[in-house]
């Protein structure tokens, strides 16, 4: 039986703006002078995750997502994708204004077996630091016509955010991280995105970037409606535990831990992300250190663990 975390290596991504905090405060070894993400849970194509640990040391998420089914609650070979991806974001810069597809539009347009709801945890923010979510359009023509014509400043809403903030952007929600903002992201399994507006940028090659006017159109939300956010909390012995999202496709957790407790796993799988502090999980008397940046998965083989520690995790499952 495996009986231990799988820990994992995270997959950096160069972006036109990014900076350099994903080095400076995580401490991972960033290649690009841009380094806009580390996606840090991953069996996605663009960028899996590497085993850093056990008996599947070296291979990649998505292998042991393929031939090891048992770990994920899954029946010999899996025959849907690996379904969540976690990344760190890092907005040196603003992120470009965009909207997702939902599955269904994805499975059709974009032949990807998922279209992306995701959800962002705010690890910091600069003073005055915002995101764009949402737009003021009434109805689909008025929202193409304010995009044709550039009225960016007039359809877009925007949220003063910090550290600690939480905001859950269902598919078909425009948006934007703003410019000194770092977050945690828990999302589909999807890298499909539509570019409403990118602020006039270029590539490195001196080229505008793509805008894809015709499609964030389609898959748009239309009026806007702001999700209803019910944060759950519970105490289990020294862990401070809120659900921030239960829905369709993930249910996100904060953890605070300040002492000592014993856990059992929730859903198929558990993944893990530790944003501050250290702390150790215990699993079958074997002590695994944790600290800021590491990223695991709790399999289904495991049934209950403990922790220890001044730590705080952000916790997934589907």
């Amino acid at each position: 039986m495996y009986n231990e975390p799988i820990f994992l290596e995270p997959v950096l991504q160069e972006r036109i703006w990014g900076g350099n905090k994903l080095s400076t405060e995580f401490g991972y070894q960033t290649p690009y002078e841009h380094t806009g993400e580390a996606w840090v849970i991953s069996a996605h194509p663009n960028g899996p995750s590497k085993i850093k640990n056990g008996p599947l040391e070296g291979n990649t998420l998505q292998d042991a997502w393929e031939k090891h089914g048992k770990l994920f609650n899954r029946a010999g070979a899996a025959s849907e994708s690996y379904p969540l991806l976690v990344k760190i974001l890092d907005a040196n810069e603003n992120l470009s204004v965009q909207v997702h597809p939902d599955d269904s539009y994805a499975q059709e347009k974009e032949d990807v077996p998922y279209g992306k709801t995701e959800c962002w945890y705010v690890l910091d923010a600069e003073e005055g630091a915002e995101l764009i979510l949402g737009h003021h359009a009434k109805n689909r023509k008025e929202l193409q016509k304010a995009m044709e014509n550039g009225e960016w400043d007039s359809l877009l809403k925007r949220v003063p955010v910090t550290a600690g903030d939480f905001v859950y952007v269902p598919s078909g929600t425009i948006h934007a991280i703003g410019a000194g903002i770092v977050i945690l992201e828990t999302q589909q399994s999807s890298d499909i995105t539509y570019r409403v507006y990118d602020y006039n940028r270029t590539d490195v090659n001196g080229n505008p970037r793509d805008l894809h006017l015709k499609q964030a159109a389609e898959v748009t939300n239309i009026p806007h409606e702001a999700p209803k956010e019910e944060i759950v909390q519970e105490t289990i012995e020294d862990l401070t535990i809120r659900k921030l999202v239960e829905e369709a496709y993930f249910t996100v957790y904060h953890w605070d831990l300040r002492g000592n407790a014993i856990l059992e796993r929730k859903g198929d799988f558990l993944q893990v992300s530790v944003i501050k502090g250290k702390a150790e999980i215990v699993i079958d008397n074997k002590t695994f250190p944790l600290e800021k940046g590491v990223h695991f998965i709790i399999p289904n083989t495991i049934k209950d663990f403990s922790l220890q520690g001044n730590a705080e995790m952000i916790v997934s499952h589907t």
